[in-house]
């Protein structure tokens, strides 16, 4: 099937994106906040019993996350004063309402991440899903207290109205489409697609690939070697994906700690948000549209082809 979601458009043939401060990098942590239930499959580090009904092996594994890890990483996060870009299911608002004080206590980014991970968003009609979405949007709004502006799916999860319901609700920007090392622009008017990460993501890469924890510093590394080497003629986005439940065990803790020192102190990276991303992006567009706005104007006005008149906007 062809989607039109999104056109075609290689990344050599794209306008240069300049961040920050001179920096190469845009660099943030995608961290999953997420809700399970019991008694239904989700992710599992032993497929085993993952359609029993309980299943303490799997969901215990999960509800660590909430538990403990979410809180040992909080701590290196804020050891390497990076602010996260929290993606929330709407349900850990009811039932953790302690981690939601502790980022609103460090200004994270929060975006809609779903109900929970246990119901995705496929398979929904439009004006199921249209409701399914006001209300996530508004729990999450009322919690932490500004309405989401960017979107993760439940497993990336999405039906092919999403974009559409979630650019009527005011969203700017989805994760969903892990396609490129760049934000670009979307077929639907005002949604943007920002970069994450399916590959440089803790859940692939220890439970899917059973990597060691000095093989994700290393891939981290790597990842960014790259990443900065592209980037000499325009912009490229990081983002480093992580779980509580999976990052935040303990033999795992030192690893991310040296990988965010790698990252952090690294003198073209810059250290941000998906929504600082998301707005510096379309901020440069704006900028840059209405240059080429004006020397379209002042090329016409030159060739006696016609005169622009700057007050009115307006030819004459």
């Amino acid at each position: 099937m062809r989607h039109t979601l999104y056109p075609y458009r290689p990344i050599v043939d794209r306008e240069p994106i300049h961040w920050p401060g001179g920096a190469r990098v845009a660099f943030y942590v995608g961290l999953n906040i997420e809700h399970f239930h019991l008694g239904r499959p989700s992710t599992s580090i032993y497929p085993g019993t993952r359609d029993l009904v309980p299943d303490p092996l799997n969901h215990g594994w999960r509800d660590y996350g909430t538990r403990v890890g979410f809180w040992r990483l909080l701590e290196t996060l804020d050891r390497h004063k990076v602010r996260a870009s929290a993606l929330l299911n709407s349900d850990v608002c009811e039932h953790y309402p302690q981690i939601i004080e502790a980022g609103l206590a460090r200004d994270w980014a929060w975006l809609a991440h779903g109900k929970s991970n246990s119901d995705l968003q496929t398979g929904l009609p439009p004006d199921e899903e249209r409701a399914r979405l006001a209300e996530i949007v508004e729990v999450i709004g009322k919690a932490v207290r500004k309405r989401p502006l960017g979107w993760l799916g439940p497993a990336l999860s999405e039906t092919f109205h999403t974009p559409a319901l979630l650019a009527e609700l005011g969203l700017r920007y989805v994760l969903d489409w892990c396609a490129d090392d760049q934000p670009f622009e979307t077929d639907v008017p005002g949604l943007l697609s920002v970069p994450y990460s399916v590959e440089l993501n803790d859940v692939l890469l220890f439970v899917g690939r059973n990597l060691s924890g000095p093989d994700f510093v290393r891939i981290v590394e790597d990842q960014l070697e790259q990443l900065d080497a592209d980037s000499a003629e325009s912009g490229r986005v990081m983002a480093l994906c992580l779980h509580p439940f999976v990052i935040g065990q303990p033999f795992r803790n030192k690893y991310l700690d040296l990988a965010l020192e790698r990252v952090v102190n690294h003198p073209r990276v810059w250290v941000t948000t998906s929504d600082e991303i998301a707005e510096h992006y379309l901020r440069e567009r704006a900028a840059s549209a209405t240059a080429r706005s004006r020397q379209g104007a002042r090329t016409l006005n030159v060739t006696g082809a016609e005169t622009f008149c700057p007050s009115c906007a307006t030819t004459r």
